[in-house]
């Protein structure tokens, strides 16, 4: 009996030890599973992160290989690298010797883009397009398709057919060209690429603000004032409408704030919720000192940084190229410019670097096309200085 009882017992710890062993193994089996799923679930955050990041910085890691290479070409000319660039990397060909120069890499390009945007020009309230042609259409519908109201009964009443009128929008070639000692751009701490890029936003904003105000459409962006302006109550397309201050070169001397007034109403109500001011930094400080009949400021500065100051709720853009008051000047637009006037231009720009004709520096030659012209002439109104 003590036997059987022995081997009962050595056969429990037996069964007791191999159970143990059993369940080690399962949890080392669990631990090396929950490890692996941990592993997994962290790529997955990763790829995921990877996906979410903003463009920007999505292209600037595709395009390192192109700054690189662009920077190699603004200091030395060496150009090995943008050839290298193919079509099957980039999506695009750099090498476009054909029109001169190199394809501007998308950080510098950027940088550009945005103090073009942030600049006191029409294009930061205009409706900008980018187009692959040389020239962007637009299409006016001059009147809305008729509707009526109709019946089971009633026989349909034809509606009137819409009048289709097509604005082309020619892209002209805008260039700068910044020149830079040889000696400055080989040293290594010489941020070229952002020396270039303020350079040539500079002198590019400068050109394209003349142009959308006062271009003639020659070589250049057509500008708001090229076009014949016309009492409102004679208005026609083609034309701009312009409201009177009712005194030659200066607002009313009794009633000065009417004429803004009469501005605001004589544009249209569907292009006023959008609407903006535009006027040069002379204008604004003789229009900031009007008062309504209750003697409160029509002018109203805001707090918020990068806010607009507002003249009767409206926002202001202070563009040092719109006229000076005088005798017959329209020194004052408002309209919606987002339907008002288009700007249309290719969204690549060009850099060829010239070490030969400004020797001993360096001369870089940085084009762009870009093109603009009104779109809706109902959608702006001008502020005549005159007596009618």
């Amino acid at each position: 009996m003590r036997d059987i009882d022995t081997k009962s017992g050595g056969q429990a710890r037996d069964v007791k030890a191999a159970m143990t062993g059993f369940l080690s193994e399962f949890k080392n089996f669990q631990n090396d599973i929950q490890t692996k799923l941990n592993e997994q679930e962290s790529r997955l955050t990763m790829m995921q992160t990877k996906t979410a990041r903003p463009a920007l910085s999505v292209s600037a890691d595709l395009d390192l290989p192109h700054k690189k290479a662009f920077a190699a070409y603004l200091r030395s000319g060496e150009d090995e690298g943008l050839r290298g660039l193919g079509i099957e990397e980039k999506g695009l060909s750099t090498q476009v010797s054909a029109e001169g120069g190199y394809l501007v890499d998308p950080q510098t390009s950027e940088t550009v883009q945005g103090v073009l945007l942030g600049a006191s020009s029409l294009r930061s309230i205009a409706n900008v397009v980018n187009v692959e042609a040389s020239a962007f259409d637009v299409l006016i519908d001059h009147n809305d398709t008729g509707a009526g109201w109709s019946d089971e009964t009633a026989n349909a009443v034809e509606t009137g057919a819409p009048q289709l009128e097509r604005i082309s929008i020619p892209l002209h070639e805008l260039s700068a060209m910044p020149k830079a000692s040889q000696r400055l751009l080989d040293d290594s701490a010489f941020d070229v690429e952002g020396w270039l890029a303020a350079r040539i936003a500079d002198k590019f904003a400068r050109a394209e603000s003349v142009s959308f105000i006062s271009g003639d459409g020659v070589g250049k962006p057509k500008g708001i004032m090229s076009y014949t302006a016309v009492a409102n109550d004679n208005y026609a397309w083609g034309s701009l409408g312009y409201v009177a201050t009712g005194t030659d070169g200066d607002f009313s001397s009794t009633d000065p704030a009417d004429a803004i007034v009469d501005l605001v109403y004589a544009l249209g109500a569907q292009y006023r919720a959008n609407a903006t001011f535009v006027m040069n930094s002379k204008t604004a400080g003789a229009v900031r000192k009007m008062k309504d009949a209750d003697g409160r400021f029509l002018w109203t500065d805001t707090l918020a940084a990068g806010e607009p100051a507002r003249l009767m709720g409206y926002p202001v853009l202070i563009c040092e190229d719109m006229p000076d008051i005088a005798a017959g000047a329209t020194a004052i637009a408002f309209g919606d410019f987002m339907n008002g006037y288009t700007i249309a231009e290719r969204p690549d720009m060009r850099i060829l670097r010239d070490p030969f004709s400004a020797k001993p520096n360096v001369q870089f030659f940085a084009t762009k096309r870009v093109g603009g012209d009104v779109s809706d002439f109902a959608a702006i109104k001008l502020l005549k200085f005159s007596a009618a």
